[in-house]
This record gives structure tokens, C-alpha cells and sequence, in this order.
């Protein structure tokens, strides 16, 4: 496939990208930089003087007049030169490693504030090479960019001190400039496409690896270890191929610049004995003429400088990406205070489209407050999609979910954060302890608190029995699927959200348990409106409501003992092994919670 010049990935918009970044860097770090160029000023200057001080000194060894004064004043060009150029390297290595934390913090931010759409687009290997290789990579564009702007300026002084010394001298430098000037260009144009697929490469088998390593224990079980290091390693020979095209195209200019950067500062020597044998310029002059016009051609070595830059526009153009790509939720553009309230939640028209899919067609729902809301559907239906709209972890492309009257896209984030609360089929372990792990969303929570919300979970029994209690470290802490269910639910209880969402966060529990967590769930929450994910019949049982899910959209809303006479919604939950099961135990479930719920009033 070729991109167009300016199409979004394309070589010349990643370097477009990349030196936009780069530009903001060096805003945002204005005064060390400006510090940093002082020094690099100094350092030229210095480096350009020392011919000329060298020149006066011999001169005036010849003559034997001022000889002391004209040692003294090279003596402290060289001292300047180096007192400089130690700074540069000190201060630059600073401004370096700032600018990586910058990015690499950014980047972080952009990352979490995208979401699953984001993780979608960009894989968890993706975004670590970009955090790693193509974020350290930029550290080094400072002392770079003065590096190149010093050359220049060096160059540029070289060949005006060549001119001042004899223009004869300048011309013949001028000779040799548009060759080296012509395969720097052509270098930048050829090799920036092979950098970014380089790093891409390295990107996608990164990605395969982490994926392996999260599923290691079916690759062993399946005895798939060899076809899954193929697999791993199957971008290889693309980037192989990537490497070799940038070493090519980087070992055809080394050679032309080697061979032209020679021949150029020949030609300016050989210019200036004939006009030393002419009379026309001084002895010392002619070594000025031959250190100036080393100089001079000394840009011709800033190639490894560019071609470092160039790796510095394709990392922080690939870092660019992530950063200019849109957000699946977006803060309200008007924010709307979000006033208490009992829980009432209402669906209008929610559309939701996901990898040109309609997963969610006009969908309206209404879920009472208090109200436990069991939502039940094939796989495929968009369970998990439409609670993920609650919250606003997901945005619908169309239509509008309302909070107690007021659209929750127009709540500030952090306010609907604490009025909607998630506990996932999966939690994920936050936090250096398992303290830290429950109290993830209140950090502010005390100890009584979070064991109040683990005995709520069911969970302050095993954690008790870890090695420290609450205080266990997270990777001392062996846990099995049900338990860290149960620290999720145990997080989703000690928040003070109006509405708790539970995507099948259950399903790792055992019968027992999860009757007992579903008691003492009702009690903590008596009074909050719940949306459970409901995979299995028992516990669509439990709820008030099922809200069934068919076509994207709710095709009943109603008690699951009443739905449980349509063989449609029975399908729901009916496994190829065990259909008849799954309804004796519906049965009982609901026979049972029935009893319960009698029981109770």
C-alpha cells in the first residue's frame, strides 16, 4: 500500500509529527535550553577562535614579539572550548531525561484517558515500545539539535574565516557543498519509512510476546510452544528486511561523504599553497586556512547526527499517534452538577457501534431506583456494552443515558466516578496491598472500612489467613479466580455509588459462596440501583428485574420466573451439554429465592 505525501502515517506526516512534538519540547524546557545554547555558542565561538589565536602564536614565535600574551589568550580559548563543552554534556543529559519523563507521562495519560477503544487500537506491546524505545529516544534530541546547529554555525564561520583569510579559499569549499547537501537529503527521504516500520516490527512482536506470556499455561497445555514462537517471531523478516533498507541507505551516503568530504578539504588546501607560494596569504594563515577548512568539511561527520535526529522525529511521531488520537469519553464540554438522588436510570435510543458493528440498536431501558436489574442475552448482544455506557466507559454514538434525570455525559468524570461504581469478571489487582487493592477507589478508607467491605465480599476470611493479613503484599498474595472476585465486589461495597454494576462478577464463585455473597451484597446495598451482567440463570434469579437483551435492543423487561416460560430466553442460558440442568437449577434458584425473599419481608 503507498501513502500519499500527506496522509496520516505516511514517512513525510510521521516527521511532520515527530518534529511538532519535539518543537513543544523545547518550548516547555525554554530556559535550560536557552542556557544550553549559551554554552554551545561558547563552545563555537571558542572553536572557531583557536586557528586564529594558533595562527597569532606562531606568527609570533617567528617574530619573537608578544609571544607570551599570544599564548595566554590560546590558552584560555581552549580553556573555554572545554569548560563549554562539559556543560553542554552535563546540562544536556538533564533536559534529556526530563523530556523523556515528559513524554513517557503524557503518554501514560493519553493511554488511560482512551480506554478500551484505545487498547483496542493500540495493543499493550505497542504501547511499550512506544513508552520505552520511542520515548527514551527524543531524550537526546536537545544536545543533538545544538550539535547540528553548531556544525552549522561552525561551518558557516569556517568558511567566512576562509573567506576573510582569501576568498580564493571560500570558493573552492563552495565547490564541494551541493554533492554533501544533496545525499544528506535523500538519506532523510529514504530512510525515514524503513525507521518507523523498524520500530512497528519491534512493537507487533512485543505484543505477541505479552500475549503469549499472559496465556502460557494453555500454550503448554496445548503443546503449541514451537507454533507459538513462530508466531511470536513471524514479523521478523519484515523487520529484517527494515533494518537492512535503513543500513543501506545510511552505508551509500557514509561512502559518498567519506569520498566528498575529502576531496573537498584537498581542494581548499591545495587552493591555499598555491596562494601561500604566490605570496598572497602567510604562513600562519595557511594553517589557519587548512583548521578552517577541516572545520568546514566537518559537517560532513554530522551524518550520524542526523541520522539520530531522524530516529528522534520517528519515535516522537509515533509517541504523536497515541497522543493526537480522539478519546472514547470526552469531558463534558458543559459540565452539569450531578444533585443526590435515588439511583434512577433511563436508556433513550442508545446506538452503539463497535468495528462497524451495531451492537446496540435504539436500545431504551428503564431500571426503577433500588432495583437489582439482571442483564441477560446470547453472547455477542452487548451485556457488557451496555453497562459500560452507565458509567461512561463507553459513550453511544447515538442517543442518551440519564442519571437520575441528568445525561451522564454532561457529569464531570470524577463526579460520576463516585456515583457509579464496577465490579468486573476479572478485577484487577491496584495497589501495593491488599488493603490497597480494595481501598483502590477511596484511598482514603480505613482499615474498619475496607474489612467491613470484605466480610460484606465474603473475603476478610482468607485474607485474614495470608502471611500479613490486609498488609500482604499484592505479589505475596495467592489468589484464586474466586477470590479476586470477591476483592472486586469487596472495592465496588466500599464506595458510596448510587448505582453498582456487577459484570459477571460472580461467575468465579461457587454456589455456596455465591449465595452468601449475594446476601450479604443486598444488604450493603440495600437502597442502591444494581445492573448485574447475568451469564448464568441463578443469578438473572436473584434479580428484580432481567432486562433481555435480543437484536441490540431490550426485548422484555421483566421478572426472570415470568420470562422463564418463553423457550427463547430458556436458549439464553442453555449449554450444549447441559440444557436441561441449567433449567432444574433456574428452577430451584428461583423456587429458593422466592422462599427468601418471603422469608425476609
Amino acid at each position: 500500500m503507498v501513502r500519499t505525501p500527506t496522509e496520516p502515517g505516511s514517512p513525510a506526516a510521521l516527521r511532520a509529527a515527530g518534529r511538532r512534538r519535539l518543537r513543544e519540547a523545547v518550548r516547555r524546557f525554554r530556559p535550560r535550553m536557552c542556557l544550553l545554547a549559551a554554552l554551545t555558542a561558547v563552545r563555537v565561538a571558542a572553536t572557531l577562535a583557536t586557528p586564529v589565536m594558533l595562527a597569532g602564536a606562531i606568527d609570533a614565535a617567528r617574530t619573537q614579539e608578544h609571544l607570551g600574551a599570544a599564548t595566554a589568550r590560546l590558552a584560555c580559548v581552549l580553556a573555554a572550548a572545554v569548560l563549554a563543552d562539559t556543560g553542554e554534556d552535563v546540562l544536556g543529559a538533564y533536559i534529556g531525561g526530563d523530556v523523556t519523563a515528559w513524554l513517557r507521562h503524557r503518554l501514560l495519560g493519553r493511554v488511560l484517558a482512551l480506554g478500551p477503544q484505545g487498547q483496542r487500537r493500540f495493543p499493550t506491546g505497542d504501547v511499550l515500545s512506544r513508552l520505552t524505545e520511542s520515548a527514551s529516544g527524543p531524550a537526546a534530541f536537545p544536545v543533538l539539535l545544538l550539535t547540528a546547529a553548531a556544525a552549522v554555525a561552525t561551518t558557516a564561520g569556517a568558511v567566512t574565516a576562509l573567506a576573510l583569510i582569501d576568498w580564493w579559499l571560500a570558493a573552492a569549499f563552495a565547490a564541494g557543498v551541493p554533492p554533501l547537501v544533496v545525499a544528506l537529503r535523500v538519506f532523510v527521504v529514504r530512510a525515514t519509512e524503513p525507521f518507523a516500520r523498524y520500530q512497528a516490527c519491534q512493537a507487533a512482536i512485543a505484543t505477541r510476546l505479552l500475549d503469549a506470556r499472559q496465556g502460557i499455561r494453555t500454550i503448554r497445555a496445548s503443546g503449541t510452544a514451537e507454533a507459538e514462537a513462530a508466531r511470536i517471531l513471524a514479523p521478523l523478516p519484515e523487520l529484517r528486511g527494515a533494518g537492512r533498507e535503513t543500513w543501506a541507505a545510511q552505508g551509500r551516503v557514509s561512502r559518498r561523504l567519506a569520498l566528498l568530504a575529502p576531496l573537498t578539504q584537498l581542494l581548499v588546501v591545495g587552493v591555499a599553497g598555491i596562494r601561500l607560494a604566490t605570496g598572497d596569504i602567510t604562513t600562519g594563515q595557511l594553517v589557519a586556512a587548512v583548521s578552517y577548512a577541516a572545520m568546514a568539511v566537518a559537517s560532513a561527520s554530522l551524518f550520524d547526527t542526523f541520522v539520530a535526529l531522524l530516529n528522534c522525529q520517528v519515535g516522537a511521531g509515533r509517541i504523536d499517534e497515541i497522543l493526537t488520537a480522539v478519546p472514547a469519553v470526552r469531558p463534558p464540554a458543559r459540565p452539569a452538577p450531578l444533585p443526590d438522588g435515588p439511583g434512577r436510570l433511563r436508556l433513550r435510543g442508545v446506538t452503539v457501534r463497535i468495528g462497524g458493528r451495531t451492537v446496540l440498536d435504539r436500545l431504551d431501558l428503564d431500571v426503577p431506583p433500588g432495583a437489582t436489574v439482571a442483564v441477560a442475552g446470547a453472547s455477542g448482544t452487548g451485556k457488557s456494552v451496555l453497562v459500560s455506557t452507565i458509567g461512561r466507559l463507553l459513550d453511544p454514538d447515538e442517543g442518551a443515558v440519564e442519571l437520575d434525570g441528568v445525561p451522564v455525559a454532561a457529569v464531570p468524570l470524577p463526579r460520576l466516578r463516585r456515583a457509579v461504581a464496577y465490579a468486573f469478571e476479572r478485577p484487577a489487582l491496584l495497589g501495593a496491598t491488599v488493603h490497597d487493592t480494595i481501598a483502590y477507589a477511596r484511598p482514603d478508607a480505613s482499615r474498619a472500612e475496607v474489612r467491613r467491605a470484605a466480610r460484606a465480599a465474603d473475603a476478610d476470611a482468607f485474607v485474614q489467613a495470608l502471611p500479613d493479613g490486609y498488609d500482604t503484599p499484592l505479589d505475596r498474595a495467592p489468589l484464586s479466580g474466586g477470590e479476586l472476585q470477591r476483592l472486586g465486589l469487596a472495592r465496588a461495597a466500599l464506595t458510596d455509588a448510587r448505582v453498582v454494576v456487577l459484570d459477571d462478577a460472580t461467575s468465579s464463585l461457587d454456589t455456596a459462596t455465591e449465595m452468601k455473597v449475594t446476601r450479604a451484597l443486598r444488604r450493603i446495598l440495600a437502597g442502591r440501583t444494581s445492573l448485574v451482567v447475568a451469564r448464568r440463570p441463578a443469578t438473572a434469579a436473584r434479580a428484580d428485574l432481567v432486562a433481555w437483551l435480543d437484536g441490540g435492543r431490550v426485548r422484555a423487561l421483566a421478572p426472570h420466573a415470568d420470562l422463564w416460560h418463553d423457550p427463547g430466553y430458556r436458549a439464553v442460558f442453555a449449554t450444549s451439554a447441559t440444557s436441561a440442568t441449567s433449567a432444574t437449577s433456574a428452577t430451584s434458584a428461583a423456587s429458593a429465592t422466592s422462599a427468601e425473599r418471603g422469608a425476609g419481608a
